[in-house]
């Protein structure tokens, strides 16, 4: 750390790029991101992608997510460690100012829905395993979370977690040697899907399914721009490149593939209904499983929610207040949507956001694919944020119409529905590409 009085917020640089001598080493940055791996969504996610499109069109869409994640995710990464920027930051850039606090309002309520999600599965738990009421267990899962959060990035979620990681394998693997034990094995796991068959194109399905969960694009840039430039090979390759996704998707897809068709579930394929069997399978080891899987997850909900709403109210009111309070407001507004039962609202509005987030991303990466080297750099990013426009015509131009025409898709549902997310990315990195030249003397970065 730099001098004695820096605070936890001073090293959160919400409206700042991180700065060389406060980024982290290869390990620490490592054991903070892989908390992401860890979620029962994974399993479940792949296991209903499997029922629904056939077990090898959910694996064959697995495959190629972990290559397409680690593509792009390499390019980000790579782009985020050179410049030190946020989202928030760099959508100032591609978007505008006024388009930035769009972007990051998206982003930080895609994280509290997340949150939820994962929330509620370890408070069911509880209500299951321990018999507390759900309000009660919902409660005690929030304010620890919350408290998780109060420490930076640097000092104490890479700790927590690294801690936790060979814990969380440990029990995966344990679910998956007790569910042997106890039904036996069968290759039937290889074989689920619709009653009347899988169709040839199913894999197209299982991989535009994952294009929803695109906004771990956007985790990734926040987390990657602490990571330090000597390293920089290391986390496009292996820390944020296509070994954590073969981790976070391939493997936990793959068991939640054989624990769907080896244990039974009430009421079908579900976080629910996958937890509740694991619980009964283990007892006590497998609500810690529980446990550790989805509070790793949800330090990085709760921590992205958290930085990007203070982000967020820095940049369209001028509000700055410490993160531990933006940490307590995430904490109040995922409470209370865990007790509001809108589970089918929050379904929708991520499918929506999912849209935006994914022509984030086709902006983003044609952005950085184009620019000049001076430009992709600390220095650079520092030149752009003081240039940028209210609206940069160019970013937000194709950012809305990449998602204009990818919501009309996702409206008009049937098979035009799958294509939503694949037009979305064309549409956004196609008009950036023919826009950006017309906006050049206005494009924040590299206008010299």
């Amino acid at each position: 750390m730099a001098g004695t009085m820096e605070t936890t917020e001073d090293l959160e640089f919400s409206d700042r790029p991180v700065p060389h001598d406060q980024r982290m080493g290869r390990l620490p940055l490592t054991m903070a991101w892989w908390s992401v791996c860890s979620a029962m969504f994974y399993l479940v996610v792949a296991a209903s992608l499997a029922l629904a499109y056939g077990s090898r069109n959910a694996i064959i869409g697995l495959v190629l997510s972990v290559i397409a994640y680690g593509a792009v995710n390499a390019v980000l990464s790579r782009h985020a460690i050179r410049t030190g920027l946020s989202v928030s930051l760099f959508s100032r850039i591609l978007l505008g100012r006024s388009g930035a606090a769009v972007a990051t309002l998206i982003f930080f309520a895609t994280a509290i829905y997340y949150a939820v999600f994962e929330g509620s599965v370890i408070a069911l738990a509880l209500q299951d395993y321990a018999g507390l009421s759900y309000p009660l267990a919902a409660a005690i899962v929030v304010v620890y979370s919350v408290a998780l959060i109060f420490g930076s990035i640097q000092n104490w979620l890479d700790k927590f977690n690294g801690v936790l990681l060979p814990f969380y394998l440990i029990g995966l693997f344990a679910a998956i040697g007790l569910a042997i034990a106890e039904y036996g094995y069968s290759s039937a796991w290889l074989e689920l899907g619709p009653e009347n068959g899988a169709t040839a194109s199913g894999w197209r399905h299982c991989f535009v399914a994952y294009m929803g969960v695109w906004v771990l694009m956007m985790y990734t840039y926040d987390y990657a721009r602490f990571g330090r430039e000597e390293d920089i090979t290391y986390h496009a390759t292996f820390n944020f490149g296509a070994p954590f996704y073969a981790v976070a998707f391939l493997l936990n897809g793959l068991a939640g593939i054989f624990l769907a068709a080896s244990l039974p579930t009430e009421g079908g394929v579900t976080e629910v209904s996958v937890v509740l069997a694991l619980i009964k399978l283990m007892g006590l080891a497998g609500l810690v499983f529980v446990w550790i899987s989805q509070t790793r997850i949800n330090t990085a909900n709760y921590y992205l929610a958290a930085v990007n709403m203070e982000s967020f109210a820095e940049t369209t009111f001028r509000l700055h207040l410490p993160r531990f309070l933006w940490a307590c407001v995430v904490g109040v507004a995922v409470y209370l949507l865990m007790m509001a039962d809108v589970f089918a609202y929050i379904l929708q509005a991520l499918a929506w956001q999912g849209i935006f987030v994914v022509a984030w991303v086709a902006v983003a990466l044609t952005h950085i694919l184009s620019e000049g080297k001076n430009d992709a750099s600390y220095d650079g990013a520092h030149s752009g944020l003081a240039e940028t426009p209210n609206v940069n015509g160019a970013g937000m131009g194709a950012w809305l119409l990449g998602a204009g025409i990818g919501l009309v898709l996702h409206v008009l549902g049937g098979s035009l529905a799958s294509f939503s997310a694949p037009a979305t990315f064309v549409v956004a990195a196609v008009t950036y590409r023919i826009l950006c030249p017309r906006f050049r003397i206005r494009t924040p970065i590299g206008n010299a």
